[in-house]
């Protein structure tokens, strides 16, 4: 099959178009689905430059956590699955037996890892994935959007619901409104029906942002969103902050939460040891939340709202399979507002199994 891989840590140069890779082997356990969309992540980058499981990496690595496409064949112990079937591919891999995955916090799994993480993903005409983590494309979704949804969406659907718990008339400034988590942290704050602050680089983010229903958008590069937030909240701050960028953004977001309000994290783009006056954390009884993903249950159950119209993913642009390493360049150099997406080329109808 063609495949995009990487022999050794390093740069967006290491990213290699192949078009004699091996096909996938499937287990009775396991799904073959034929890639039609692979959309980028950040983690990408970071397993690319060796930051992220290096040491139980499969070597040459195939990158690629979010996938939609068509089952190819199915294991012998699979059941409810069809080649053809129209899917998207859960990228959160558990061992599905321990108390946590029983419990169905799999996310929260000791041996939990994401596709295209040590495993290799969906920068390929093909890519395997356990059965369990096998679901239903959404109707009315195209394979480029559908591969744009599963992990931004369900990281910020579990930050927001799940985590701080967010309810109706509450105040979330969201971090970064051009980002994945971001675009879907703003319209499932509003399905809940919040008030959203947002914040973005360039004033055309802004606008988009609230076409997706931003209320309130501060530009960080001209203003100061702590005043903003203030300015905006009459001194109260706000009552849910959706983090993901770190560094001093992560400090300056605390300044604005109310008291008992919540910040809730996911990642740290920008640096991992940011400074942190606590007396804002005692003094305000304020909350620290960290989450990590989400669990399958609730993928499957946000899925109903793309179905529905209430939900969309944004899609930025489509690049070929071959020009990965241009997709890659271009989230590096934060030129997008929404999801790029890789496709594969047509491949064979062929069972391959």
């Amino acid at each position: 099959m063609k495949a995009v891989r990487f022999h050794e840590f390093g740069g967006a140069d290491k990213l290699r178009y192949e078009e004699n890779v091996p096909d996938p082997q499937v287990g009775p356990t396991e799904v073959l689905v034929r890639v039609r969309g692979c959309a980028l992540n950040h983690l990408d980058i970071w397993v690319r430059m060796g930051q992220r499981g290096q040491a139980e990496m499969e070597m040459p690595h195939i990158l690629g956590c979010d996938v939609a496409g068509e089952v190819a064949a199915v294991g012998s112990a699979a059941q409810g699955l069809q080649a053809g079937q129209k899917v998207v591919i859960n990228p959160g891999i558990s061992c599905g037996r321990c108390t946590q995955c029983l419990a169905g916090n799999d996310n929260m799994c000791l041996s939990y890892h994401i596709l295209g993480q040590r495993v290799n993903g969906g920068y390929a005409e093909y890519v395997k994935a356990p059965a369990t983590n096998i679901v239903p494309m959404p109707a009315r979704l195209s394979f480029e959007e559908a591969a744009s949804v599963p992990l931004v969406f369900l990281t910020a659907w579990h930050m927001l619901v799940s985590r701080a718990r967010l309810q109706a008339g509450e105040d979330v400034l969201v971090q970064a409104a051009g980002s994945g988590v971001g675009i879907a942290a703003i319209q499932i704050a509003k399905l809940f029906g919040a008030r959203v602050i947002t914040t973005a680089s360039t004033d055309e983010k802004l606008k988009k942002a609230r076409a997706l229903g931003a209320d309130e958008t501060i530009n960080y590069t001209s203003q100061d969103f702590v005043q903003e937030v203030r300015r905006i909240t009459n001194k109260k701050g706000v009552d849910v902050v959706v983090e993901h960028v770190g560094g001093d953004i992560f400090e300056k977001s605390v300044r604005c939460l109310a008291t008992n309000g919540r910040l809730v994290t996911c990642g740290a783009t920008a640096g991992f040891s940011p400074a942190m006056d606590l007396r804002y954390v005692y003094g305000r009884h304020q909350n620290i939340l960290g989450s990590y993903m989400g669990s399958k249950s609730e993928l499957m159950y946000l899925l109903k709202f793309f179905d529905s119209g209430q939900l969309r993913p944004v899609v930025h642009a489509v690049f070929p399979l071959q020009e990965a390493r241009k997709a890659h360049e271009a989230m590096e150099n934060r030129q997008n507002f929404g999801k790029l997406v890789l496709q594969a080329a047509m491949v064979s109808q062929r069972h391959r199994l």
